[in-house]
Parts: structure tokens; C-alpha cells; sequence
């Protein structure tokens, strides 16, 4: 069939990408599902960084490429050996298909699943295949979904089926990945119990997900850091109990200080090692720094070795939130629903797909929390 989709051309592009136009509006052929795929109708797919830093040149991947990772939409069609989902389910997209026989899925770990890491660095499908043709020629899939298009087809893996008829598409598709990674950071991977502290360091759509995430854990102190001021007070009307401003001087040891030494679990968001490097700084003896946050691959980030062992510090990164994403997006959309997880709050803008250059400005620049392209 015939679709619209926006295609990565080349990688690096520089900004501001309204001029450059990385991502070009294209009528590209889709394969029919796989067996053990579906065609989804795309309803919203969300602009993130993880995107982004593939546009920039951050992420190297395989060019050209239908980007869109964050999505929701409609199931079309089934393949012949899918038994589970049927047309006009709801489904939610979830951008690490799994295998379920590696032994991190077998370990209950699906975010980890070898082969479907494999594929997504490939840029196919799982089992190599690619469905997305340009006069011909293969164009490459996006964490086996690209949903910069008005259908995708991907992995059965690929989707959670929701009972979400009243959620809006805009609303439903943060659930795939800014609410799985930052929500997850903080149930699945820091475990956050009442009455603990917890700072958030970077307050994109996934640190915000990660404060909403420390509300509803129960965390008493809860610390937002960004280099934004209105991101700053969104998190404070979010439920932060206080905010600090990244470019403070000296601001760890104010931090540590304000905190008795430091809190319980520290979340780095940004994605950057110097904010990686202050999350460290302001955990306690015997606390937990989580990294979620995306770096450079030739970006490293050092600890003195007798810290660890002295202070008794665990330092963990946090792949999808730890998550389990049939357990879990049905689980936080029953916390959304309950009021525990006001996630729509992170939505600032809607675009269609010829706004997308301008869409990733906005996002590169700071400017919006969570934007979504509207298919429906």
C-alpha cells in the first residue's frame, strides 16, 4: 500500500532543521504484515530525543530511515500466525521488540532482549525484514516502528494492545516511551519507596514522566534540576517540592546541603555527562544514581573507585524504564485514569507531519515538553 511518511535522508543535519528539511514528506510502499506482524494505523507518534539525537548525528543509524519510535494507533490487519489482536484494537507502540527466548526475556527483562537490540541497530524488522520501499529501493525502520507515517507495519512484539477507547491518540501515545522510560526509572528501576527523596536532573517529556512517576511512589522530597525556568515551574506545579536551576554555582554542594547530604535516588535525564556527573554528586552514602538519559556513544563518565566501595553507592543505567510493557503501559494508564499520573500535562504542542523540521527545532531548542504528530 501506498503511505505518507516523513524519511530521514541524511545524518548528521544541522539546525535550525526548518532550513535543512532532514525529514522529507515522501509517498513511500508498504509491505503487508509478516506473519508475525501487524499494519497499524498510526493516530499521534510523539517527537523525543532519541529521535532526535539520530537527525543530529548523536545515534548513527542507517540512512534513509522512517523515524517515530512513541506512537499509538489501530490495528488493520494481522498476520497469518498472529492470534491475539484483531482490526480496531488499540494499540500502544513500544520501541524494544522482543524475542522472549534470549535470556534477558527470559528473565523477565524484555527491554534488554538480544536479537531485538540487534535489529533496531540494523534499522529492520525483527527477523531482518523491511517492509518500507522508496521507488524501490529499501528505506530503514526506526526502533522497529517508525511511526512518522500514517501506517506502519512491525512486530506483533512491537505493541501493546490497550482498553483505551477514551484516551485520546495524543495522550495514548506518550505512554510508548517518555512514560514507560521515566515512570519505570522510578517504580521499576530506583524502586522508590514512600517517604524517600528523589531529584531529577534534566526535565524533558521523560524527566517530567520520572517526577510524576516519584508523586505517585510516594517520595516526600522530590528535586527537579533543569537549565529552564519554565520547565522549572512546571515541575513545581507538577509536584516537585523544590526546584534548582542547572547553572548555579556551586549548586551540588547547596543541594547536599539543603538535603542532609544528598538524596535517596538521583535521575539523570539529560542524556549529558555533566548532568549525569551532578546526579552523582548529590546522591547519598549509600543511595542510587539511575541514568535513563542517552549520551553520545563517545561519552564517558567517571567516578572515583573508592567512592563506590566506601560510600556503598550503586550507580545503574535504565534501558524502557526496566519495564515489562504488557504488564506496565496497561498499569500506568490505570494509574492515569485513577489521577495518579496526569500525563496529558506533558503535552505542549500537536503538529502534522509537514510541521515536523519545525516540530524538532522547537524540541532541540528546549521549547516543548512533549510534542505529537496527529495522523487522526
Amino acid at each position: 500500500m501506498k503511505i505518507r511518511a516523513a524519511v530521514l535522508t541524511s545524518s548528521p543535519a544541522a539546525a535550525p532543521f526548518a532550513e535543512s528539511r532532514p525529514l522529507e514528506i515522501r509517498e513511500l510502499e508498504l509491505d503487508p504484515p509478516g506473519p508475525e506482524e501487524v499494519l497499524v494505523r498510526i493516530g499521534a507518534a510523539g517527537l523525543c530525543h532519541s529521535d532526535l539525537s539520530v537527525i543530529n548525528g548523536n545515534r548513527p543509524r542507517p540512512v534513509p530511515m522512517v523515524l517515530g519510535h512513541e506512537a499509538a494507533g489501530t490495528v488493520v490487519q494481522v498476520g497469518g500466525a498472529v492470534r491475539d489482536l484483531l482490526p480496531g484494537d488499540r494499540v500502544v507502540m513500544t520501541f524494544q521488540p522482543t524475542c522472549g527466548a534470549c535470556l534477558p526475556c527470559a528473565e523477565g527483562r524484555p527491554a534488554l532482549c538480544i536479537p531485538g537490540a540487534a535489529a533496531n541497530g540494523k534499522g529492520v524488522l525483527m527477523g531482518d525484514a523491511m517492509r518500507l520501499h522508496d521507488q524501490g529501493r529499501e528505506v530503514h525502520h526506526h526502533c522497529g516502528v517508525s511511526a512518522y507515517a500514517d501506517h506502519a507495519v512491525v512486530s506483533r512484539h512491537s505493541v501493546v494492545r490497550v482498553d483505551a477507547d477514551d484516551i485520546p491518540f495524543a495522550e495514548l501515545a506518550l505512554f510508548g516511551c517518555a512514560v514507560q522510560t521515566g515512570v519505570g526509572a522510578v517504580l521499576n528501576t530506583c524502586r522508590v519507596q514512600p517517604g524517600q527523596s528523589v531529584a531529577i536532573v534534566g526535565l524533558g517529556g521523560v524527566g517530567l514522566a520520572a517526577l510524576l512517576g516519584a508523586v505517585a511512589a510516594g517520595a516526600t522530597d522530590i528535586l527537579a534540576v533543569d537549565l529552564s525556568d519554565d520547565k522549572l515551574a512546571l515541575a513545581r506545579d507538577l509536584g516537585a517540592t523544590r526546584t534548582f536551576h542547572a547553572a548555579e554555582p556551586d549548586l551540588a554542594d547547596r543541594i547536599r546541603a539543603d538535603t542532609g547530604g544528598g538524596v535517596d535516588h538521583a535521575i539523570e535525564l539529560a542524556g549529558a555527562v555533566p548532568a549525569f556527573e551532578l546526579a552523582y554528586a548529590i546522591t547519598r552514602r549509600g543511595g542510587q544514581t539511575v541514568t535513563a538519559g542517552l549520551a553520545a556513544p563517545t561519552a564517558e563518565f567517571r567516578i572515583p573507585a573508592v567512592n563506590v566501595v566506601a560510600d556503598e553507592r550503586t550507580v545503574k543505567g535504565s534501558y524502557m524504564g526496566s519495564c515489562v510493557p504488557q504488564r506496565d503501559i496497561p498499569r500506568f494508564i490505570r494509574m492515569y485514569r485513577a489521577g495518579q499520573l496526569p500525563v496529558n500535562r506533558l503535552l505542549t504542542h500537536t503538529l502534522t507531519l509537514d510541521q515536523i523540521n519545525e516540530g524538532f527545532d522547537l524540541l532541540d531548542q528546549g521549547r516543548a515538553i512533549r510534542q505529537v504528530v496527529l495522523f487522526d
